[in-house]
């Protein structure tokens, strides 16, 4: 039954056993009406509205899933579908939204990926320009500040040296950016030489106690998915460093028969509820790359939890 003779059906069933009421229920209205009467009459009208209010809803009641579910829709939690029961024009509707859905879900993934991948290219091409250009241009600079502090006289020499600590230690943050921007421990050596680095690292410059737990025998993984573990496992100790408010940190790579499982946990304020920022939103699009589901839990003075969950396809026997 479509909707609009649904809603028609609904009112003639209430307007109906008014009439039926009318006809042969011992009732009669004077002129002018009695109080008695009036009563009885606006009480009729209450009961007629009550269960016509009533049975609209129950009608309509697909269409207010529908829209509960279109407010809340987030095609970086993808799966999201609503329920499709019945025939007619409201099941219909459902249909067409659930396909609209994953039409819009793959297209996202689609442009999604393709803006990472553009990313990740402009990344490695500022850190060769950081490392061809900056880095030596700043190591040059180094050295001319040696000489000329070997020839100098005090207390010229102590500012000249003074001037090469200085440029040591830019140059030492231009290098740790190139390694930000371009792991080059992750091609060369894999992720888990990868990860030990990034948490040493990280670890040195905030001064967190940072604890590892990495699985032996993990499964191979194609470079994209290496890359993707890497990046989720940096903006998290990212956010643990700028919001956390934590002293230690736990990372860990597991894996099952059928999965490889990134957490990143601290012991930081936590908020109960974890916010979708930048660097959160950033991470959903990169596990929708590789079909994996990020999980972010975050409890109140007890910290916040990253877990990335990677699906491995079995390996044919």
């Amino acid at each position: 039954m479509s909707l609009f003779w649904r809603i028609f059906a609904l009112n003639a069933v209430v307007l109906g056993g008014a009439t039926a009421l009318l006809l042969w229920a011992p009732v009669t209205v004077s002129v002018p009406v009695l109080l008695t009467e009036a009563i009885i009459l606006v009480a009729g009208l209450a009961v007629m509205l009550i269960a016509n209010a009533a049975l609209l809803r129950i009608g309509l009641a697909p269409l207010d899933r529908l829209t509960r579910l279109m407010t809340t829709v987030d095609l970086l939690r993808p799966g999201q579908r609503l329920p499709e029961h019945g025939r007619g024009e409201t099941a219909e509707l459902i249909r067409t939204f659930n396909a609209m859905l994953e039409r819009l879900e793959h297209e996202r993934a689609a442009s999604s990926a393709r803006a990472l991948l553009a990313q990740e290219a402009e990344r490695r091409r500022i850190a060769q320009e950081l490392h061809d250009e900056v880095g030596q241009s700043m190591t040059a600079v180094l050295l001319t500040l040696k000489r000329a502090a070997d020839d100098a006289d005090e207390p010229l020499r102590g500012d000249l040296q003074q001037a090469q600590e200085i440029t040591r230690g830019s140059l030492d943050e231009v290098r740790r950016l190139v390694r930000r921007l371009r792991p080059g421990v992750l091609e060369d050596l894999g992720l888990v030489s990868a990860l030990t680095s990034l948490t040493t690292e990280f670890a040195t410059h905030t001064g967190l106690r940072v604890v590892r737990h990495f699985d032996v025998g993990l499964p191979e993984l194609d470079q994209e998915t290496e890359l993707v573990l890497y990046r989720v496992a940096q903006e998290a100790l990212t956010n643990v460093a700028r919001h956390a408010e934590a002293d230690r940190v736990e990372v860990r790579l597991t894996h099952t028969d059928d999965t490889v499982v990134l957490a990143v946990a601290d012991d930081g304020r936590g908020t109960g509820v974890a916010r979708e920022g930048a660097g959160l939103r950033g991470m959903r699009e990169r596990a929708l790359l590789i079909a994996a589901t990020l999980d972010v839990t975050s409890q109140p003075s007890a910290g916040t939890q990253v877990r990335l969950t990677v699906p491995v396809p079995r390996k044919q026997s």
